[in-house]
């Protein structure tokens, strides 16, 4: 299977983003990753979208997630940072590959303990189709149906790529 190139899906992204807000009468929204992968898109988007002036939050969601008991805390763990208001904000939030939901769960979670945000778009460079929560990205570079076996890992910060990788089973 052939991967879709980020470079080809961040300015499809940052248009129909920018529909969406339109759309949706949102102005002025703050923009949160994901980390790591989700603030790589983050940042790229926003240079994409002439806006790299934009402060970026960044959510690192570890101590969020519901298989924290089982897989214990990954040793990258830093904290998360949002540098502004959350109550009453657009928030939108951005992640690399979306698959199970879990970690956009997460991430509501956290938001939630920063305050009551006025709405949450989510965009995501992929979504894999596999989600296990209803869970689904308001903008999405591209959608994959891959094999249970399969994942895809993205690299970078710069450059950005994306790694087809396949499972032990």
């Amino acid at each position: 299977m052939m991967l879709p190139l980020p470079s080809e899906l961040l300015p499809k992204i940052a248009d129909q983003l920018q529909t969406y807000l339109t759309t949706h009468n949102i102005q002025n929204p703050v923009y949160v990753g994901i980390r790591t992968g989700g603030v790589w898109v983050a940042t790229q988007l926003l240079a994409e979208m002439n806006k790299q002036d934009e402060t970026l939050g960044i959510l690192d969601v570890s101590f969020y997630r519901d298989d924290f008991t089982q897989k214990g805390l990954n040793p990258q763990v830093s904290p998360s940072a949002l540098p502004f208001e959350i109550d009453n904000q657009h928030v939108v939030l951005i992640d690399d590959v979306l698959m199970s939901g879990r970690t956009i769960r997460a991430a509501m979670n956290e938001l939630f303990d920063y305050g009551r945000p006025a709405s949450i778009t989510l965009v995501c460079l992929l979504d894999l189709n596999a989600r296990e929560l209803p869970i689904r990205p308001d903008v999405v570079g591209e959608v994959l149906n891959l094999p249970e076996n399969q994942r895809v890992k993205v690299q970078g910060p710069t450059p950005l790529t994306l790694e087809l990788k396949t499972l032990a089973c």
